[in-house]
């Protein structure tokens, strides 16, 4: 972290000098960039594929509170949150730009910072900052990222091609970044009525760098190449389990059913919701923030999906008028309604 005694003001290097500063340690890897940062465009070349682009917008106090997001982190997540779109389209990400608006209040050190968390994504998902934008900002810290791929058309996995019958899948295990985020907001509020009371996140590793580091599911498009396994429909979780399964079901004109008991949630997470008094199913299906895939894939691909670990099976799709139905855990139905985390939401 910066020290304010060694702060640099903005203003020292203007917009120009502060965008040839912070891309000095840019690297070009993919083949698909002929020319990336320096100048009125970047020129992309992806021969015969179909272009895949997508756009996050991260505002402060809306979609993040700096008072225990560590900006590193925060860079890292501006990425990995857009590069996930791309993934949930069965797509190679292989550029983002990466646009940032900040107050004076953000020295040089802290925008460095934000910036050397995104090239830690950058480097670690293989993907080129090809360009982006600076900007002055009266509303707090503003990052937009805007990622790009590409994919081969016949692999392509649009939300509205799920078919009645197919396996309804997900990666990893969800809800460990809402119950993270409770954790992190819990602590903000001990800290703010006590500032001589440090942070008790001892043992909850694992929930905080859900929420604070999510990880894109690369590994599982990869896995899909490796197997051979062609999902109809895919979606990544940004807003809750509920919300996607309906988005899906919606675009295909499909129902589904889904089982309480099939939804993968881990322990910590299990354990930690029900500290809060919270219900580890709701958490799952209406948490969000989780960035996992949800995919259907035809029956016959069963067997390549069974012995996956980090796949689970949990529903299958049915005909449109049988709605959007889970099975608890103790043989009821219930109708699944989308309860997920919604930016336009007012406080009452």
């Amino acid at each position: 972290m910066f020290d304010n005694k060694d702060r640099t003001a903005i203003h020292e290097l203007g917009e120009f000098g502060l965008i040839d500063y912070l891309t000095k340690a840019v690297e070009i890897t993919e083949p698909s960039t002929i020319k990336g940062i320096g100048d009125d465009a970047a020129v992309l070349d992806f021969k015969d594929k179909k272009t895949l682009i997508s756009t996050d917008l991260l505002l402060e106090g809306v979609h993040f509170d700096l008072r225990y997001v560590p900006l590193k982190h925060l860079g890292y997540k501006a990425v990995q949150v857009n590069l996930s779109d791309i993934y949930a389209m069965n797509g190679k990400a292989s550029q983002i730009t990466f646009s940032i608006g900040l107050s004076s209040k953000f020295p040089l050190e802290a925008v460095e910072e934000i910036y050397e968390g995104a090239l830690i994504a950058c480097k670690k998902f293989n993907v080129d900052l090809i360009g982006g934008d600076t900007s002055a900002s009266t509303q707090g810290l503003v990052i937009s990222v805007t990622s790009i791929g590409y994919v081969d058309e016949h692999k392509i996995a649009y939300r509205s091609a799920a078919k009645e019958g197919d396996l309804l899948c997900v990666s990893g295990d969800l809800g460990g970044a809402y119950v993270g985020l409770q954790l992190l907001e819990r602590e903000k509020k001990i800290f703010l009525e006590n500032p001589n009371i440090q942070p008790d996140l001892e043992g909850k590793d694992y929930i905080v760098e859900r929420q604070l580091k999510p990880e894109a599911r690369k590994d599982i498009v990869e896995l899909f190449d490796i197997y051979d396994i062609q999902p109809n429909a895919m979606i990544d979780i940004s807003d809750g389990l509920a919300s996607e399964i309906i988005h899906i079901c919606k675009a295909s004109k499909v129902g589904c059913k889904l089982y309480e008991e099939k939804i993968p949630i881990d322990p910590m997470t299990y354990e930690t919701a029900r500290e809060f008094g919270l219900d580890p199913t709701v958490c799952a299906l209406s948490g969000g923030e989780d960035y996992e895939l949800l995919f259907t894939v035809p029956q016959d691909q069963y067997d390549k999906i069974k012995n996956q670990l980090d796949i689970t099976i949990i529903g299958h799709i049915t005909e449109e008028n049988a709605g959007c139905e889970m099975i608890s855990k103790s043989g009821n139905v219930y109708p699944i309604s989308a309860q997920g985390w919604n930016a336009f939401r007012t406080e009452d």
